[in-house]
């Protein structure tokens, strides 16, 4: 999955800061929606990365059965940590 594609689908545009508060809301809940249904777990994956770096993921006990994929999830959480104090 592609970042920006990801952005358009859920919120009509890959600039999310040119998307109005209520089409974030309206794509958040969307992509939530979205997570809560996929099955595959690299289209899982991105979704709920899209959601970590929106500040609207579900904890990782919750989101992932698989341990190798809260592992990788935690994985993200540290190189999106260290990308930020950088």
């Amino acid at each position: 999955m592609d970042l920006d594609d990801l952005l358009q689908r859920y919120f009509g545009t890959s600039n999310l800061s040119a998307a109005s508060p209520a089409v974030q809301a309206a794509g958040i809940d969307r992509l939530r929606v979205d997570f809560g249904l996929e099955t595959d777990r690299a289209r899982r994956f991105a979704l709920w990365s899209l959601l970590y770096m929106l500040g609207q993921a579900p904890e990782l006990n919750v989101a992932f059965k698989e341990e190798g994929d809260r592992d990788a999830a935690r994985n993200l959480m540290d190189m999106l940590a260290v990308a930020g104090e950088a």
